[in-house]
């Protein structure tokens, strides 16, 4: 075979080189199918709150789109063959929110812009810079702002007020009564002359949130549908649990699931209360006081006196001193009244269900089962129940690429590697067929060889022969033939070898 003559013809420093080539070769293709293997990845979404990443990776592993979290947690990256399926996903959740342009617009002004063009403007950018500040607020995804803005008008009869039209994405519904009346109040406070009242939020369903009747001065919205403040409650008990999870356990080793009961019936509590001891309110003292003096007479009219045996007969000459004395004391009774406004939201009933994967230990499962417990107020009294379970949790299997164009794009990987594979093969057959055919000179001695002889008659013929001329000392010629002899033996046989095949 070609090959093994060639790696039998040459010398061990170019095996040693060929080796090394062939290794540097082999490792090259590799980190190239790795980097052509690997996919690609495109950034969707920016500035993202890290309190709905978790809610934003839960949408995407449903439907086994690949991504990366990148920025600590406020960007997110997918794969390019997938950018349209993770944007149908995050929009299915109300999780697709992008930013709207705000006064930026006006450095893209055009030069003779009338001054309607210029007012237009004004509008669009001023809705825009308050969608983005609605964004911020926590529970809200994404937010449509129209504005309607007054003419002005010579008689102030004739000016209509501004108004204002909002709304929600994402969980709206869920949000704070406080929260909603800060939007009202925030967008208000972003127009000149529009009044809180003039506002109108809406969430996603279609549902009025803002503006609502109000109730003993108090807005009705600030009492909560009971469905609206359990779902937020819930949220927010199961975001705080999930962070605690990921932070002991690691992301994607347990979930939890909470479900609550809530009281939102506002009531108002009257307590009556006495106490032990009455208080004097009012005390009333009379005294009855009777003084005199006796008569000359004695005896009482009767048959007492009439009766010699009857020793009887009354005093004569006796003074009397007559005293009564009567007191009355009205007491009042001490008593409390407290009136007591209870808030909504007292918990009824809750149920947490935890599930970790079984890559835990169980030992640590029971350390999570008291440490969940702790952080979400379990009461048993209350009817409280908290359930754990092992489980293995599915992997989502990596989606292939999808779509033509990722096809094309695939075989093309795959073209441009074999193309530089064999540019490198051809390369270095050229290199080492170029090596193969250089001539190191003709000695000067071959030339005295007239006719093909054996090895036996060359060394009689030069024992028995007289010694040749040596060439001068001074020839460079020689010189240089005899530095290639000592320095590299092997290349000069081979290129003898080479001679007597060509011979």
């Amino acid at each position: 075979m070609p090959i093994k003559s060639l790696l039998a013809d040459t010398s061990p420093r170019s095996r040693l080189i060929l080796g090394a080539v062939a290794l540097g070769l082999v490792g090259f293709l590799l980190l190239v199918f790795k980097l052509a293997s690997q996919p690609s990845f495109a950034t969707v979404l920016t500035g993202l709150d890290p309190a709905q990443t978790g809610k934003i990776t839960a949408a995407l592993d449903e439907r086994g789109v690949g991504y990366e979290i990148r920025s600590n947690g406020t960007a997110l990256a997918v794969e390019k063959a997938q950018v349209a399926q993770a944007r149908i996903a995050l929009a299915e959740q109300g999780l697709a929110g992008a930013g709207k342009p705000g006064f930026e617009l006006f450095d893209k002004q055009k030069l003779g812009s009338s001054d309607f063009q210029q007012q237009v403007t004004y509008q669009r950018a001023l809705e825009g810079e308050i969608a983005n500040t609605i964004r911020q607020v926590q529970g809200v995804t994404d937010a449509q702002v129209q504005l309607v803005m007054p003419k002005d008008q010579l008689f102030a009869d004739g000016e209509t007020p501004a108004t204002a039209a909002v709304l929600l994405s994402g969980a709206a519904a869920t949000l704070d009564p406080g929260a909603v009346r800060g939007i009202a109040s925030l967008v208000a406070s972003s127009v000149q002359g529009l009044k809180p009242q003039n506002v109108s939020i809406t969430d996603a369903s279609g549902q009025l949130v803002w503006p609502t009747g109000e109730v003993d001065g108090t807005a009705a919205a600030g009492v909560p549908a009971k469905q609206a403040a359990q779902s937020r409650y819930d949220a927010q008990l199961a975001g705080g649990l999930t962070a605690l999870l990921a932070q002991t356990v690691g992301p994607d080793k347990a979930r939890v699931q909470v479900t609550s009961d809530l009281n939102v019936d506002q009531a108002t509590e009257e307590k009556l209360s006495y106490a032990k001891k009455g208080v004097p309110l009012r005390q009333q003292k009379d005294v009855e006081r009777l003084k005199g003096a006796g008569g000359g007479a004695s005896g009482v009219a009767g048959s007492g006196s009439n009766i010699p045996s009857y020793a009887g007969g009354g005093a004569s000459g006796g003074s009397s001193d007559y005293r009564h004395e009567t007191s009355d004391t009205t007491y009042g009774v001490d008593k409390t009244v407290t009136r007591t406004k209870l808030a909504p939201g007292t918990i009824n009933r809750l149920s947490v269900a935890l599930v970790v994967d079984e890559a835990v230990p169980g030992a640590q499962v029971e350390q999570l089962r008291d440490a969940v417990t702790a952080a979400a107020g379990i009461v048993p009294s209350r009817g409280d129940t908290l359930t754990v379970s092992r489980v293995a949790f599915s992997k989502p299997e990596p989606s292939a690429l999808g779509g033509p164009v990722a096809t094309i794009l695939s075989g093309a990987k795959y073209a441009a590697l074999a193309l530089g594979l064999l540019a490198f093969l051809f390369l270095a057959t050229r290199h080492l067929r170029r090596r193969e055919g250089e001539s190191l000179g003709e000695p000067t001695w071959l030339r005295q060889i007239e006719a093909p002889a054996t090895l036996a008659q060359l060394e009689h013929e030069t024992t028995v022969a007289e010694a040749p001329l040596p060439l001068p000392v001074s020839d460079p010629a020689r010189r240089r033939v005899e530095d290639l002899a000592e320095r590299d033996p092997a290349r000069v046989a081979q290129q003898v070898r080479t001679w007597l095949q060509e011979d």
